[in-house]
């Protein structure tokens, strides 16, 4: 066996340093060798550097530049390096060189994919299954392709096509469930996750799947249950605090280590404090009928409640929010998130989920719960900028006692009276603040200020931009500004 041959055997196998080694002594015999300069640079990709394939693989080409092979793999490495219109021109020489390079068209596609050009995308991948018709991971692909073109039946589809190819994919399976969800064939998608689940028993990201689907079923208690599982699948036994979080992350956590003591580490597993269901409503029925009236003879429909939660529910999910080490996701503004997923997923928040659509169904009728999280907040660093959500009905509520709010006019929610429109997808009205305020301008749109207000909530159209209001709250861990949050139905239903 030559040395070439030596090293693409060790190539092959996966031996990587055997071939690194094999491919620079050939480099070093011949400086200006097409093959190994070529092949060494697709090592450096493989090994996660890439810079170093871009300049060998670029380097080859400059002596060989008509070789569809390396063409391809100089766009493999632009993509990684996110130079995607380099990466598109490679792959159109590779592809100039070789039309039928069933490799070429499927990177290209990714590629396009990657740039949110789906419907492009699909050009290439049906390109591949011409040449084709059982690649697997064409037939994958454009099945995600048409899920984010909205073109759900036929991305089914395509998904069942790949699983008769190979059952035992537990992405494809996942990515079916996903399309099923969103046909609300909640059965069919139950089925599907629990198809990946076998495959990958004890994924965090399949079981909050099938929790999000029995909430869409209305069964909202049993999906909570798996939110919580898949917490402790995602948290496991606990990480140390990442000494590059901000500032404001440290200063939460070692305010509510100090208020816990050695109850439980924040830094550690998950630990929920409280949060059971309560006896007896935890909705307050009160005002039930004078909200139903309002929602239903409101433009834009807004009804602002007080006095939401009955005194247990109120004093348990303040336990459960002051005492529970759920607030994981971290924002740079000075806020931090909890949700589902990490926890935030009590069975007194089910109970709370449930009693919405029961106490006001003129509001919540036909629309079952989509999402949930909370927010809490450093006491003067600003909150969430203006924003739509993906939702039919958008309940905010808030817990934290009055007497921690320093301006009692403010620190609440703006609400503008007008709705994003339906044809903007979620980055335009969730992504960018500068154009959602060019809209209200032009339009003229007008906002109500809901000053905070402890137990209170504002319940809205979720397409109605909002944000939240200035904040000055007085310093300490029980201070700290919370707020709830819960998404009912879908957006084309609002």
């Amino acid at each position: 066996m030559d040395m070439y041959q030596e090293a693409l055997a060790a190539h092959q196998r996966g031996d990587l340093a055997a071939a690194e080694r094999l491919y620079l002594q050939m480099l070093e015999a011949e400086p200006r060798a097409f093959v190994p300069r070529h092949l060494l640079g697709v090592v450096r990709a493989q090994q996660g550097r890439n810079q170093e394939a871009l300049e060998l693989i670029s380097g080859a080409l400059a002596l060989q530049p008509d070789v569809p092979d390396a063409l391809l793999n100089q766009g493999n490495v632009l993509k990684l390096l996110g130079r995607m219109d380099e990466a598109l021109a490679s792959y159109d020489r590779s592809l100039a060189l070789r039309p039928d390079f069933a490799d070429a068209h499927f990177n290209r596609g990714n590629a396009l994919r990657q740039m949110r050009r789906a419907g492009d995308a699909l050009a290439n991948y049906d390109q591949v299954l011409a040449l084709n018709p059982n690649h697997e991971g064409a037939l994958v692909n454009r099945g995600n392709a048409l899920h984010e073109l909205k073109r759900e039946e036929e991305a089914l589809a395509s998904f069942d096509r790949a699983l008769a190819l190979n059952p035992n994919n537990a992405e494809t399976w996942k990515n079916r469930g996903i399309t099923l969800r969103v046909l609300k064939r909640f059965p069919e998608a139950l089925d599907s996750f629990d198809r990946a689940l076998a495959l990958q028993p004890g994924n965090a990201e399949l079981t909050s799947y099938r929790g999000h689907v029995l909430c869409e079923s209305d069964r909202v208690a049993e999906g909570f249950m798996l939110f919580r599982e898949a917490a402790v699948q995602a948290i496991g036994p606990g990480a140390p605090l990442d000494p590059r979080s901000p500032p404001h992350k440290h200063k939460h956590d070692a305010e509510q280590q100090g208020w816990l003591g050695s109850l439980a580490r924040v830094d550690g597993p998950l630990f929920l404090d409280g949060g059971g269901r309560v006896a007896g409503p935890a909705i307050n029925p009160a005002n039930a009928q004078e909200v139903n009236h309002h929602w239903q003879n409101s433009s834009p429909q807004l009804v602002v409640i007080d006095n939401l939660l009955t005194p247990a529910a109120l004093a348990e999910l303040r336990r459960f929010c002051l005492g529970s080490n759920v607030w994981r996701q971290v924002y740079p503004t000075g806020y931090l998130g909890a949700f589902p997923e990490a926890g935030f997923a009590a069975p007194l928040l089910a109970q709370i989920a449930d009693e919405f659509a029961q106490t006001y169904p003129a509001i919540f009728a036909g629309h079952p719960l989509r999402y949930i999280w909370a927010f809490k907040y450093d006491s003067r660093m600003s909150g969430i900028q203006i924003h739509a959500d993906e939702a039919a009905v958008n309940v905010n509520f808030w817990i934290t006692p009055d007497e921690a709010n320093l301006d009692p006019d403010h620190g609440g929610l703006v609400v503008w009276d007008k709705a994003a429109p339906l044809e903007w997808d979620f980055d335009q009205y969730n992504g960018d603040v500068e154009l959602p305020r060019r809209f209200l301008k032009e339009a003229g749109a007008t906002s109500v200020t809901v000053p905070y207000r402890a137990n209170r909530a504002v319940i809205f159209d979720s397409d109605l931009f909002h944000e939240t209001d200035t904040i000055k709250f007085k310093d300490g861990y029980e201070n700290r500004r919370i707020n709830v949050t819960l998404l009912y139905g879908r957006r084309e239903k609002g």
